[in-house]
């Protein structure tokens, strides 16, 4: 018979010390908020040890920002909020939990977690849970370490038939030199909550209701030393979330290297949690990859570059200091140097978008070069056409945007304006300096610029001479 377990993520708390009026749940961390990581770390552990889960995540300071959070999520997750009407504590925040989804007092086991603790992984679980396992009587674990700083956590109090949780503003000078700390990541046997939860009392110097009540030395319950504390990290500064981010971070970089993705200069890289990249890129230093970003396999992205939820495809090269966010660059497509990408760019295989070049919600196809100086916004532009430098497509009216369509095989001089809305079809040819406003067909020749005039003679009316 399929065992099965419920979630609670506690992720109520304001977060004071943040210095924000974001809930520290959501405080982003290598792209991510922090409950995230935990909400995944907890699902992998599920699926690892073959326990039918879901999620309850406890709310409560600006409970609508994690209501949204909860809308992107709900429909992938099988994840409910339960609401902590006022923060008394760890014990009351299960109570709320048990109280707005009661059938969670039908699952098997009861896991408790963080949602500022975004190191935390399956790993760290699944050896709780086969010590639970592992004895029959055993009604909960509670996961425990070893700090040289043990300030701000309870300790973990060992007595002869068991130990206890004492948290620090309630414990004795002498527990308090104890090392052994509290991680706040229980699995406890249903039942055992069940049991006690309403009878944990707020007698303690807090005025709290705290969840370390159902591990006391006449229970059969255990803590479980891990060896690093590393895992159970929480943020609760500025200081802790940039500490925690540096490390997913570099986690990230090392197991992309261990894929076969090179970076010239590891430390001076900035890779999000999501980002995917393929074997054989090469990455130069100092680049920003954040996001849903996708680079496949065999791209060159040089120095200063910054790409925010876009897909690089095989082959491209991103030259140095170019800005992607939003766009789609194809197989053997150049961007750059110093090009940007803006949300809708659709480049290409083997086009060219060169420097100081912008391009805005446009498809650009196969071998198309729009090699500097130019503007391209609401437009498509069929394969292989050349546009010239200084080129810009004059989309928006004042009020409103419009489109411009330009063929395949087609040549804009240097220095022209296409006033949109504009077509110019496959195989014409717009001479350099043109304004065009009205369409021109395939294989025609658009030329909209003055007569030159030359007055002989009469350059010295407009030079200045120097003066002595």
């Amino acid at each position: 018979m399929v065992k099965s377990i419920g979630i609670v993520i506690l992720a109520a708390g304001k977060g004071t010390r943040m210095k924000t009026d974001v809930p520290k749940a959501l405080s982003l961390c290598a792209g991510k908020p922090l409950l995230d990581f935990v909400v995944e770390a907890a699902l992998s552990f599920a699926r690892e040890s073959s326990l039918k889960a879901e999620v309850g995540v406890v709310i409560g300071h600006r409970k609508e920002l994690l209501e949204n959070w909860w809308q992107n999520h709900s429909q992938k997750v099988n994840m409910k909020l339960a609401w902590q009407r006022e923060q008394k504590g760890t014990a009351d925040a299960l109570k709320a939990c048990f109280e707005d989804l009661p059938h969670f007092w039908n699952y098997d086991y009861t896991l408790v977690a963080c949602a500022d603790t975004p190191l935390i992984t399956s790993q760290e679980f699944n050896q709780l849970f086969d010590i639970l396992k592992s004895d029959n009587e055993l009604l909960g674990v509670a996961a425990s370490f070893e700090t040289a700083q043990p300030k701000g956590y309870g300790r973990i109090v060992h007595g002869k038939s068991g130990f206890n949780i004492v948290e620090e503003k309630d414990a004795t000078e002498s527990e308090r030199l104890i090392r052994e700390v509290n991680s706040g990541f229980y699995i406890l046997k249903t039942s055992h909550v069940k049991n006690l939860l309403n009878q944990i009392d707020n007698k303690n110097k807090s005025g709290e209701f705290y969840l370390t009540d159902l591990f006391k030395q006449n229970f059969n319950v255990r803590a479980v030393k891990f060896e690093s504390e590393l895992p159970f990290l929480g943020v609760n500064t500025l200081e802790q979330l940039a500490k925690v981010d540096k490390v997913i971070r570099s986690k990230k970089i090392t197991n992309l290297m261990i894929e076969g993705v090179r970076f010239l200069d590891p430390d001076q890289c900035y890779i999000d949690f999501d980002v995917q990249i393929g074997a054989g890129t090469i990455i130069y230093p100092g680049c920003t990859l954040l996001g849903k970003t996708t680079i496949e396999q065999n791209v060159l992205i040089e120095s200063n570059t910054f790409i925010k939820n876009s897909i690089v495809k095989s082959g491209a090269e991103i030259l140095a200091s170019s800005y992607l966010e939003d766009a789609i660059v194809h197989d053997e497509a150049t961007i750059g140097p110093m090009a940007r990408l803006r949300p809708g760019a659709d480049i290409g295989p083997d086009a060219k978008v060169g420097n100081f070049v912008e391009v805005k919600k446009s498809k650009l196809s196969r071998g198309v070069k729009v090699s500097h100086l130019s503007y391209i916004g609401d437009a498509e532009i069929g394969e292989n056409s050349n546009i010239g430098c200084g080129f810009i497509t004059c989309n928006y009216d004042g009020a409103n945007k419009h489109k411009t369509k330009i063929g395949s095989n087609t040549f804009i001089g240097s220095d022209c304006q296409a006033v949109a809305p504009i077509e110019i079809g496959n195989d014409a040819f717009v001479a350099a300096g043109s304004t065009i406003t009205k369409n021109i067909p395939d294989g025609g020749f658009g030329i909209a610029r003055s007569q030159q005039t030359t007055k002989e003679g009469s350059a010295k009316r407009f030079l200045k001479s120097k003066k002595g």
